[in-house]
């Protein structure tokens, strides 16, 4: 294996990557399809790699789909691909909340009707999904009728944010014991043709400041989501690769929990990107640096047809 970061994959050496690893974990926008079409030769890479006993699994920050969501789209662009392989942060925000924070009450959910979903299948009650608005003076907002059943505030991606909800939450937020938790911190969603729009983490930074809390997150590139896989799966980190497009969140997941790295070129980061960090000196940014760099995961096809 190469000793140097940031090489570029190819020839003999994407076998001897793939011969290291048992398991694979791979992001899904910008990686193995863009918008609603898959990346061309990302189905036959993912359903070869299950043919020759690879485990493979998707990990999103998207909170706006539940796992059967993913797994449909996925069958319909031709991936291969069982429900119970997709950690989305709607999924592991409510395994997060039932297994480690043990909530017992309702949440406050800034967020989608996935998101609902997956609180819901594991018998957690929320409230606060769909418009919520304004009226009344600043007395009254500050008065906000509040559920006493409520003993979290989750915040995922929601169409419907506003100044009511951020209140709502900040009024929450207000009792110490009511615990805060986020999806991802992602600021920007990239879209086709180099637009994007505001990001998840946007909102969560809003409530953040209105409530001078900070929340814990699931999302990558916090560890959460690789432990969620790990502790369903028996995934080793020693023997996993992650695939993805972004430094800040699929590389930055690999490097905090000691898998081998693997950027993609078809999402948002560069080659250039990584070298920056690379020659940064800075500690941190150096966790933002992949092992290896592709220009599409179509690049694996020759070694795992051979």
């Amino acid at each position: 294996m190469s000793a140097s970061k940031c090489t570029r994959l190819s020839g003999a050496l994407v076998k001897q990557l793939l011969e290291s690893v048992d398991s694979i974990l791979f992001d899904c926008d910008g990686v193995i399809w863009r918008g609603d079409q898959a990346i061309p030769g990302a189905p036959q890479v993912i359903n070869l790699l299950k043919e020759k006993g690879k485990k493979v699994f998707f990990v999103t920050n998207n909170s706006t789909k539940s796992r059967k969501m993913y797994a449909d789209k996925m069958t319909t662009l031709g991936f291969d691909v069982k429900e119970d392989e997709v950690f989305g942060t709607a999924y592991c925000c409510a395994v997060y909340l039932k297994t480690v924070c043990k909530l017992e009450g309702k949440v406050y959910l800034i967020g989608s009707d996935a998101m609902r979903q997956e609180l819901e299948a594991v018998e957690i009650q929320q409230t606060g999904v769909g418009p919520d608005h304004i009226c009344g003076k600043q007395i009254d907002w500050a008065n906000v009728p509040l559920d006493p059943e409520v003993k979290a505030v989750v915040v995922g991606f929601d169409e419907h944010f506003s100044y009511m909800k951020m209140n709502r939450a900040m009024q929450y937020l207000s009792q110490r014991d009511c615990l805060f938790v986020g999806t991802n911190r992602d600021t920007r969603l990239p879209l086709e043709g180099g637009k994007a729009v505001p990001g998840t983490g946007c909102l969560l930074r809003a409530i953040e400041t209105a409530a001078q809390r900070e929340a814990q997150t699931v999302g990558k590139p916090n560890h959460f989501m690789f432990d969620c896989v790990a502790s369903q799966f028996g995934v080793k980190s020693d023997r996993c690769l992650m695939v993805g497009d972004r430094l800040d969140t699929d590389i930055l997941l690999g490097s905090n929990c000691g898998l081998k790295t693997l950027l993609t070129l078809t999402g948002v980061s560069t080659v250039a990107d990584a070298e920056a960090h690379q020659k940064s000196g800075c500690a941190e940014r150096q966790g933002m640096v992949p092992d290896y760099y592709v220009e599409s995961i179509a690049d694996l096809l020759p070694a795992l047809q051979g």
